[in-house]
Parts: structure tokens; sequence; C-alpha cells
């Protein structure tokens, strides 16, 4: 194979992106990049740090972080300096944040070029919230997952719920609606569909509905280079 193929999904927030995403680089034989969890550790660190406010301190802390991500099992183990951070970046504080240090512009210059090394090693399964229009735009093939906002909050309580976080229902909602308006109205690299993107609304599916649509238009598109 001459070059390696990459598999970019968008989506806000909660539309089960990730999941998708996993699933599918699992059943391609892929490797699965979790864009999503680099910004989270970022952000966990500067929380850590109480540099969250401090928009230079966190691009300086940015540039000089080693930051490595291992798919092993099902799960994408997340280390900064050494440190693996895995289970801390998916905190209720992190949710809050992550949207708003993601609108650094340093912070994301040096998180995509990362990105893109990982993609030009391997074949790749992507996701995250500008991967199809910023990260890799020359994707092989595009997704723009989306569910309808009550879908996402429903999801997202349910994760919060079984990782032991007690927040309630309205508190996950408006915390997406947060997230929705930063996200889509950044400068830089905001939250978009790609025009050559294939939309899928996967509102009351199931992971495996989700798979099963996806791996299918994969192999669809595939099919028609060969």
């Amino acid at each position: 194979m001459s070059k390696n193929i990459v598999i970019a999904i968008d989506g806000p927030a909660g539309s089960g992106k990730s999941t998708a995403a996993k699933n599918l680089a699992k059943e391609l034989g892929f490797t699965y990049l979790d864009t999503g969890a680099m910004y989270r550790a970022i952000t966990f660190l500067a929380l850590l740090k109480g540099i969250d406010e401090d928009r230079n301190a966190v691009i300086e802390m940015t540039k000089k972080l080693s930051l490595n991500l291992k798919y092993e099992n099902g799960i994408t183990r997340v280390f900064a300096d050494d440190i693996e951070v895995t289970d801390k970046i998916r905190s209720a504080e992190v949710n809050s944040k992550v949207s708003e240090i993601s609108t650094i512009p340093e912070v994301r210059a040096e998180m995509v070029k990362l990105q893109k090394k990982i993609g030009e090693e391997n074949n790749l399964v992507a996701e995250g919230r500008d991967v199809t229009t910023v990260v890799f735009p020359d994707a092989d093939i595009k997704f723009f997952i989306t569910a309808t906002i009550d879908e996402r909050a429903k999801r997202r309580l349910r994760d919060f719920h079984l990782s032991g976080i007690e927040i309630s229902y309205e508190e996950v909602k408006q915390n997406l609606e947060k997230r929705d308006t930063i996200d889509s109205g950044r400068e830089i690299s905001p939250l978009t569909k790609s025009q050559d993107a294939i939309e899928f609304d996967n509102t009351g599916l199931t992971p495996e509905q989700d798979l099963e649509f996806l791996y299918k238009k994969v192999k669809e598109e595939l099919s028609k280079r060969n």
C-alpha cells in the first residue's frame, strides 16, 4: 500500500463519535486517534497547575509537553510527560473547560502537528471536532456524526454515572449547549460539517447499528477506488 488510509470522523460532543471511531478502527484493524483526549490532557494539566486562566502559561506548557496515546484493549491510554492521565481527563471539571482551552490557536497548532504525524505513519480512524476540515482535509473518507441535544445529554449523563460522577441531566445538557456554542463559534478550527463528509444522525441507534452503517459505507467507498 503506497499511502496510508485515513478515515476522519467529526461531530459535536456526546454524538457517539468516539465509540463509533473505536469500533470502526477495531473492525478495520486501523489505529484509532482520539484527538479530544489530547485536548483533555492539556486541559487537565492546566487545571492541575492552576494556569487554566493564563493563556500564555498554557501555551508554554503545551509546547514543552510530551503527549502520547496508546490504544490497548479498547481503551485509549493517555500519557502526559510519561504519567498516565487516562481516567483523570474525563472529569466534569475538564468537560466544562476543555472547549475554552481548545480555542487557543497556539495549542491547536501544536496538537494538529502531532495528529498529522500520526496520520502519516498509520492507517487511521481519527475523530474530533475539526479532523475532517483542518487536521485531515484530504482524508480518504469523512463522516459527520450527530444526534439531538437530548440524546447526547442522556448518553453523557450515563457515562458520568458509570464513572461514579454525580451530576444532573440539566447540568450535562447545559454543558453540552455551552460546548456546542464555543466549538461552532470559535475563530480557529470551528466545528463545521465538511462539504464532502457523509452526515449520519444516530439518534436512537445502538453502537452496533452505528458500526454497521459506517463499516458498510467505508467498504463501499474503498471498493470504488480499487
